[in-house]
């Protein structure tokens, strides 16, 4: 009872304390090498299917006013015919824009690319608060193993713990991920235990 309140099994705590921030830091690496890219092909679905209907709509209109249309247009079948078709293929291509919108109210790629952006943000903040907390944890184990009475515990019993690293990211790793739409990106590397 005596050792156990001397703190003998403060170090075996706080190590595996810090060892499991470690983990919660490479579960954001993880998290953020997943969710980036599918978020990444999310938003270039929506933008290809907005971006192909409103081509799709502004060349038929084009067509559709480029055709000149007078008082003899009814009068001549194939003038009248001309202009109909133009009329026509503007329609179908306004059904099948209506018919997106309904099907996908929020037709709106800024919204999914500001969307895309908070994801980002998000995430790279959950990757700092889980840097933040491992070197917290890490601070207190190594604080304990160097401070008294945790150092004799180190030297006697614990005699396996050694000072832990804190999180110092690489210059790669400072910068956040690059997100490009035109190819899909790398995955990331899998971050090494920096114990």
């Amino acid at each position: 009872m005596l050792i156990a309140g001397c703190g003998v099994n403060t170090i075996p705590t706080k190590d595996e304390a810090a060892k499991a921030q470690w983990a919660e830091v490479q579960n954001q690496y993880q998290r953020r090498a997943d969710l980036i890219p599918n978020l990444v092909e999310t938003v270039k679905g929506y933008a290809t299917q907005e971006r192909e209907v409103l081509t799709q709509v502004t060349e038929a209109r084009a067509s559709a006013t480029q055709v000149k249309v007078d008082a003899s247009t009814i009068t001549d079948p194939a003038a009248f015919e001309k202009y109909a078709a133009a009329q026509d293929q503007l329609s179908g291509v306004l059904g099948r824009l209506m018919m997106i919108q309904e099907r996908y109210p929020d037709l709106k790629s800024n919204q999914n690319f500001m969307a895309l952006q908070s994801q980002l943000e998000g995430t790279e903040n959950r990757i700092a608060i889980a840097r933040r907390d491992y070197n917290a944890a890490v601070q207190s184990y190594n604080t304990e193993i160097r401070t008294f009475p945790g150092a004799l515990w180190a030297g006697t019993v614990h005699r396996w713990a050694k000072p832990m690293q804190t999180f110092a990211a690489n210059a790669a790793a400072q910068s956040a991920p690059n997100v490009s739409f035109g190819a899909p990106a790398a995955p990331a590397p899998a971050a090494a235990n920096a114990q």
